[in-house]
């Protein structure tokens, strides 16, 4: 997932879009929240486009949590720093840029009218399938927004996309026919699928130890703090039904499940029941770190954990990084508490003696040279594969439900989607942990299934606009230039 984030990153359009819609939710990170010297709060101007620190916030917070979930929550400051996740924001928003300066040379504009409709019709916003001003305002007030800032990326949003729009195009006769055509190539093999059980590998242990010394940086301990921690606990805390109701109608835009939709009152109940009990309890606990830090109360927890377990919140161990020994930070919420904790000692990462790390170089060093070994017994397979030494295939098409035995679906679709981007007759392909050795027998091109011809449209239909999309943006990178009045915005 995250390794398709990054390679699609730079030219589809519909990848590059952060529509507004998916700020809603969105927990601030907080990039950029000092100030960067730049003119009137903007960061750079492109075309007659000016690029605002606010707006850059917005698309960086948007793609910090996007990657933020496919890791697991595993995000923090130091690792969006090495993704280059701040240039990805402002190549987002310069790639924007660039359209709505076409969109306005070209003359198209969005009604007011066309706005109002958009707004009223995001679902975050609604109650009883109605638009609710003040969700909508609580909104602005929770993220620090203004109106007439949301409501102007809102417009932009919708004059990129009329602008897109225009490059929707048909398929014509001749593209169906082409594409048809790679579609039905079926191909029959002979295949051999090589795995680690067909060699006869023996660890040298010298050899592991060569492999240590020459990496033995790679193989570290864990960087350990010991914490003394005061929990203030918040489940004991009364909440009534009306309170609960309050709470939830003004900050019901939180509440969504993991495909975005809103959450109900019952739905989101026990999520807004600790949330209440949180806020209500938040004074308790900032009391409590007052005592602690004046020595008037004790730890209830002294704990050595190593730096990023599971015990604490990413959150808290992202601030225990900036933070030095015998520092307090402040109540943070852990597992529906607060937790008030003092850094007692840090215990720095050192190189593992050869013995501490053995097991992990082992590991390591075996995956390498059963790789290395299989490419070579696969090399050798190849040169005298053929229908007396392997498998035999049926004619086999790209878009058919075929299990390639002894692979298993998902790796024989794999296998195949490699093979017919090939121009090789024999070839090995990895695939997983195994190496398919293969020899294209025969090939044949089958002619089209009449209900083939809808989802071949499709497919044209996709690759044109893609391939219109990204050539618009290359021609628009010439067209008009990009002016940053800060560092560090671009690679």
């Amino acid at each position: 997932m995250i390794s398709w984030m990054q390679k699609h990153n730079k030219y589809l359009v519909w990848t590059i879009w952060v529509a507004t819609i998916a700020f809603i939710g969105a927990g601030f990170v907080g990039w950029g929240s000092y100030s960067f010297g730049s003119k009137a709060g903007n960061v750079a101007k492109i075309g007659n486009v000016e690029i605002s620190q606010a707006k850059l916030n917005l698309v960086y917070t948007t793609i910090y949590n996007q990657y933020n979930e496919a890791m697991k929550g595993a995000l923090d400051d130091k690792k969006a720093k090495e993704m280059g996740l701040v240039q990805q924001a402002f190549s987002r928003l310069a790639t924007q840029a660039k359209i709505l300066n076409f969109a306005q040379e070209v003359g198209m504009v969005v009604s007011d009218k066309e706005v109002v409709n958009r707004l009223q019709t995001i679902p975050s916003f609604t109650k009883d399938g109605h638009f609710n001003k003040e969700i909508y305002n609580a909104y602005l007030t929770s993220q620090r927004l203004k109106a007439k800032t949301f409501e102007a990326t809102l417009r932009e949003e919708l004059l990129i996309r009329k602008t897109i729009a225009l490059l929707n195009t048909q398929a014509l006769p001749f593209e169906i026919e082409a594409i048809s055509a790679a579609m039905n190539v079926s191909d029959k093999l002979a295949y051999k699928v090589l795995t680690t059980n067909d060699l006869n590998l023996s660890i040298d242990n010298k050899k592991v130890k060569s492999f240590w010394e020459m990496q033995k940086d790679r193989f570290m301990t864990a960087q350990m703090y010991t914490l003394s921690i005061v929990w203030t606990e918040s489940k004991n805390i009364n909440v009534t039904e009306d309170e609960l109701k309050a709470y939830y109608d003004t900050n019901s835009f939180n509440y969504t499940n993991p495909e975005g939709k809103q959450l109900n009152f019952e739905e989101a109940k026990e999520q807004v029941t600790n949330d209440l009990k949180l806020k209500k309890t938040k004074k308790t606990a900032q009391k409590a770190y007052i005592a602690f830090k004046k020595g008037k109360l004790t730890e209830n927890e002294k704990i050595t954990l190593p730096i990023g377990d599971l015990k604490l919140t990413s959150e808290v161990w992202n601030t225990l990084k900036e933070k030095n020994v015998g520092d307090i930070l402040k109540p943070k919420v852990i597992s529906n508490m607060y937790a008030t904790i003092k850094i007692e000692n840090i215990l720095l990462p050192e190189v593992m003696s050869y013995n501490e790390a053995k097991e992990a170089v082992t590991k390591l060093y075996t995956i390498q040279a059963e790789k290395e070994a299989l490419l070579s017994l696969a090399e050798t397979t190849v040169k005298s594969i053929d229908r007396t030494n392997a498998t035999v295939s049926h004619f086999v098409k790209l878009e058919q439900n075929v299990n390639l035995e002894p692979l298993n679906n998902q790796e024989s679709l794999q296998f195949l989607q490699k093979l017919f981007t090939s121009t090789k007759e024999k070839g090995i392909i990895s695939v997983a942990d195994k190496v398919i050795v293969y020899n294209v027998l025969e090939q044949r091109l089958a002619p089209m299934d009449a209900n083939q011809t809808e989802a071949v449209k499709q497919t044209v239909n996709k690759l044109k606009q893609n391939t219109f999309e990204s050539n618009l943006i290359k021609m628009l990178d010439k067209k008009y230039p990009t002016e940053s009045y800060v560092g560090g915005l671009t690679n």
